[in-house]
């Protein structure tokens, strides 16, 4: 496994891990919350939008099917994505594309009603790895899991990302930011077709 995505992976558990022993203060102070957010000073209240938490949610996660999912996504598709990219630019990559996740669901919470509520997890660095995968190897066989079809990388990032905004705008899977896990796609689609340009 590429080292950057080996520390990733480690990372991710190991903060997943502390989750379970800590209180709620690390989603209180560390997850993604609405701009709108209102400060409160009672314990365990919302500590509302935070600058660090644009990076920071990416590292929890809501239980053990999101961080299974994510580190098995990161595993399959980071490790291939990484050896394409190189080290450096792979991170940038990576946290670029979690940037424009949280950037995405930022704005779709402030433009919906709602109470506010927490984004967590690593989709959206995910989500934009999935897209590199689908470019930089289209043929490759991928196999979905539910239903368990194979198909072409390049296919299974339309399919997938077409299920996403569905979802998204129906509101059919409630609890899901699906439009962060399209704001990372979108990030990394963005940076790619960055770093192909000619340079003059």
């Amino acid at each position: 496994m590429p080292p950057v995505t080996k520390v990733l992976l480690i990372a991710n558990v190991a903060v997943y891990l502390f989750q379970q022993f800590a209180d709620n203060s690390l989603v209180v102070w560390f997850a993604l919350w609405p701009l709108a957010t209102p400060a409160a000073g009672a314990p365990g209240m919302p500590a509302g939008f935070l600058p660090w938490q644009l990076i920071t949610y990416s590292f929890l996660h809501g239980n053990e099917l999101h961080i299974l999912v994510n580190m098995l996504g990161l595993y399959m598709f980071g490790s291939e994505v990484e050896r394409v990219l190189g080290q450096r630019r792979y991170l940038v990559y990576y946290f670029g594309s979690v940037l424009t996740a949280a950037i995405a669901q930022l704005i779709m919470s402030a433009v919906s009603a709602g109470p506010p509520y927490p984004t967590v997890g690593a989709s959206g660095g995910v989500f934009g790895l999935l897209l590199a995968y689908g470019i930089f190897f289209p043929r490759r066989i991928v196999m979905l899991i539910f239903p368990p079809i194979p198909m072409p990388a390049w296919l299974f990032v339309i399919v997938y990302a077409g299920i996403e905004l569905y979802l998204g705008v129906t509101g059919t899977q409630a609890g899901v930011a699906h439009f962060a896990h399209l704001g990372g796609m979108l990030g990394g689609f963005i940076m790619l077709q960055y770093w192909r340009r000619p340079r003059f």
